[in-house]
């Protein structure tokens, strides 16, 4: 036995070293992770600026943010929702729905009116598909993705297939104002983009959705009250969705009920994702998103400036977003 013991020794201190190097390993790709989208944010930025004239340009970047505005507010409240340990598939519709309420109201009635009715419509959007997917037990995936069927055939119904024309300026002012030479509809997303960032990382509320998304049985269990942090992140993500709506209305004049789909919805969850946070939970922050998002921007832009083929675009975001969530797996193979 004394003679065995040795190599049991020797062999067991071996399997803990390249434990503990895989650990390391595993450890430094997962810090890479948390601030690994700045670095290719930056090299971008610094190649389309070489690259494309127009790019560096006040005009041009005013643009970006200006389009992306409401991508930036919708991308602010579904990470919120997806940090919690839920997933909203719904905002591209309530975005539609949103656009094409407030516009009808907005025909008859004062701007901040039909801005009032449509926060509110996002509001008990969000407020069913947390009900949904936490009383009901429904994962949140198909919930969101049924409830984007019901609303986008609601939208059409009241618009019967037709454009909504906007034409009070009260309701253009609501993104066209300017202020330090930069459009309102920058201005609202700052504004949104702050606050939920502060919200998250500085109250209980946010500890409360790390907490849920993290491990939802210890939460329950230390007091943390999970279904209504999940509720309040759906009516959150409702709510942002449907003023990323009233926004894109105002700056483009007009609104569809198809305005937004699934095509907002799941590039507004590429950015989020791409951003760093974490599509099981736990894990994500506001400024991760606002950089994922405006990444995607920036190679929408670029590609346009240097007039490259709209289809090597689609396929470099689908690699993108494929490492994004292989890099979301890693911290997972510690087990």
């Amino acid at each position: 036995m004394s003679e065995v013991a040795p190599e049991i020794t020797e062999r067991t201190s071996a399997e803990t070293s390249s434990s503990a190097l895989r650990s390391r390993w595993i450890a430094h790709l997962a810090s890479f992770r948390t601030l690994g989208i700045v670095i290719p944010f930056v090299a971008l930025f610094i190649t389309l600026s070489i690259a494309s004239g127009p790019f560096l340009t006040k005009i041009n970047l005013v643009n970006i943010l200006g389009q992306q505005s409401s991508a930036l507010i919708i991308g602010a409240g579904s990470t919120l929702v997806l940090i919690s340990g839920g997933i909203d598939l719904s905002v591209g519709a309530t975005y539609g729905l949103a656009s094409v309420v407030a516009g009808e109201v907005d025909q008859h009635n004062p701007a901040l009116l039909a801005l009032v009715v449509a926060l509110g419509l996002g509001a008990v959007i969000g407020a069913v598909n947390g009900v949904v997917s936490t009383v009901f037990k429904i994962n949140s995936l198909i919930a969101t993705l049924a409830m984007s069927f019901i609303i986008t055939g609601t939208a059409e119904k009241i618009t019967s297939g037709n454009l909504v024309d906007i034409t009070d300026q009260g309701f253009k002012n609501i993104a066209y104002t300017m202020f330090l030479t930069i459009p309102t509809a920058v201005w609202i997303a700052v504004i949104v983009v702050v606050i939920l960032g502060i919200v998250l990382s500085r109250t209980v509320f946010g500890r409360y959705i790390y907490a849920s998304g993290g491990s939802t049985e210890a939460s329950r269990l230390s007091g943390v009250p999970v279904n209504g942090v999940r509720v309040m992140a759906f009516v959150i993500s409702g709510v942002c969705a449907a003023l990323g709506g009233v926004v894109d209305t105002s700056r483009i004049f007009t609104a569809q009920a198809t305005q937004g789909g699934s095509a907002l919805t799941f590039t507004v969850l590429a950015g989020v994702v791409v951003g760093g946070t974490s599509i099981l939970g736990g894990e994500g922050a506001i400024w991760r998103t606002v950089v994922g998002v405006l990444f995607i921007a920036l190679i929408g832009n670029g590609f346009d400036l240097l007039s490259i083929d709209p289809l090597v675009q689609q396929i470099i975001l689908g690699v993108i977003l494929l490492l994004a969530v292989g890099l979301d797996a890693i911290p997972r193979m510690r087990t």
